[in-house]
């Protein structure tokens, strides 16, 4: 089984959601920020979580997005199938044409792995993720280093118009 980046990238972008969610509406700018993820990447992985009904977006000054639903009800299978992702271990796609368009021998032992996989990710929820320990010392560590970015930032832009003669 290969998750690829997309899979990836989805969960990635729904836990940033699911532990920044507290202080309102977050854009996808901050999520692109913190999880070094392309900001147009999002946007179009954002746009299937929010036909899937995962996501809600809220416009205007201050807007961004949040959960469609309680994090407690977001597994991360369902994250995976809402951008047309698999949990698929099989060379066929499940198909059964694996071989010269027959069956392969393997076959049924990759389909019952597929399965367990996707079963494992269907009892994992979002909230799950966020209430491990190890999980927001990483998500504090990012916003410390995108805080301190900024921070550098401005600096940077404060020196540079001092230095301009008007």
């Amino acid at each position: 089984m290969r998750l690829t980046t997309k899979g990836r990238y989805a969960v990635t972008s729904m836990l940033d959601l699911a532990l920044h969610q507290d202080g309102g509406p977050i854009p996808l700018s901050r999520i692109s920020a913190r999880q070094d993820i392309s900001l147009s990447y999002l946007e179009q992985l954002f746009a299937q979580l929010r036909r899937q009904g995962l996501v809600q977006s809220v416009r205007g000054p201050g807007g961004g997005y949040h959960l469609g639903k309680d994090a407690e009800l977001i597994n991360i299978a369902a994250v995976i199938e809402a951008v047309n992702e698999t949990t698929d271990a099989t060379r066929c796609r499940g198909a059964g044409d694996c071989q010269k368009g027959e069956t392969c021998l393997t076959h049924y032992l990759w389909t019952d792995l597929s399965d367990q996989i996707h079963d494992f990710l269907g009892t994992i929820t979002l909230a799950d993720l966020v209430a491990r320990q190890e999980v927001r010392d990483i998500a504090c560590r990012q916003g410390n280093r995108l805080d301190s970015e900024q921070q550098t930032s401005i600096i940077h832009v404060s020196n540079h118009v001092s230095n301009v003669n008007i």
